[in-house]
């Protein structure tokens, strides 16, 4: 990857998804490129709770380089990458990847901002091809009749049990368990009922 032309400090972001999985590895790497701290989560990539990510992007200062040892640590996703980079750039602050795509791309040049951003028109066409391909698929699903979710729990069988078991007085408790159905389940089936 091209040297930034920074005159700041280098500052690493690390992240594991789960409590069981050690961040060693990334804080080893950032270290050895040079990083003076490092930033690090436990959290999955798809959560938006990621108070470490909030911190560094908080601490870095114009003329630093935030760094990360590979995309999928740093974005959710590649149009989160580039709204993130956006970000990072109009702030002055530069961008480094150690491994993995995109590594060998200066993302802070003219050549490599117009790459991250070619990755992330690809990224919202994929997307918008395969919220197209879902929602045909649900369409014709349900001109066959069939439609998704959960299959009711409470059937035209079971409603008549629970009915006639309610109108002898049975409480709603007894009935919900000899029909193995919780009780919300049972009042929302017999609804006025009760």
């Amino acid at each position: 990857m091209a040297t930034n032309k920074t005159t700041g400090h280098l500052i690493g972001y690390a992240r594991v998804s789960t409590d069981d999985q050690e961040a060693q590895l990334q804080r080893d790497a950032l270290r050895e490129a040079g990083c003076s701290r490092i930033f690090t989560d436990k959290a999955s990539g798809k959560s938006t709770d990621r108070p470490e990510l909030a911190a560094v992007l908080d601490y870095v200062r114009p003329g630093d380089t935030l760094c990360v040892w590979k995309l999928d640590r740093f974005a959710r996703s590649l149009i989160d990458l580039v709204t993130m980079v956006d970000a990072l750039s109009v702030r002055g602050i530069g961008f480094k990847v150690l491994t993995g795509a995109l590594a060998s791309i200066d993302p802070n040049t003219p050549d490599g901002r117009l790459m991250l951003q070619v990755v992330g028109a690809m990224a919202e066409f994929e997307r918008s091809l395969i919220k197209e391909r879902t929602q045909a698929g649900l369409n014709a699903a349900k001109a066959q009749g069939r439609t998704g979710g959960r299959p009711a729990v409470m059937d035209a069988d079971k409603l008549t049990i629970a009915r006639a078991r309610r109108a002898k007085g049975e409480s709603v408790t007894a009935i919900a368990k000899a029909l193995g159905v919780s009780r919300a389940t049972l009042y929302r089936a017999l609804g006025d009922d009760k």
